[in-house]
């Protein structure tokens, strides 16, 4: 018997023990496309320009339309994407206002 059929998970959104490697399985297949304001699929890793102009909160500072966002990094919600800026660090977008590179 393979130690993987011993391992039991909680799955915390089912509220049961599940066996490791179904929680595995199902980690990746929930994972929701994330689009951007045209429709296209966004992933880890890729580059998005800016549609519009936007304000950063706590900066004090205005990102420009055509603006590049390279690096990004998708987060569990699917409206918003992580990424940084040469100026901004921890900068969170909403997925309307960019479009993929």
């Amino acid at each position: 018997m393979a130690a993987d059929e011993d391992e039991y998970v909680f799955d915390e959104t089912t509220g049961e023990w599940r066996p490791a490697g179904d929680i595995a399985a199902s980690a990746g297949a929930s994972r929701p496309e994330v689009r951007d304001a045209a429709g296209n699929v966004l992933a880890d890793g890729d580059s998005v320009t800016l549609i519009k102009d936007l304000k950063v909160k706590g900066a004090n500072q205005t990102l420009k339309q055509g603006t590049i966002i390279r690096s990004i990094r998708l987060t569990d919600n699917e409206q918003e994407i992580d990424c940084r800026h040469d100026t901004i660090k921890g900068l969170v977008l909403r997925t309307e206002f960019v479009r993929k590179r």
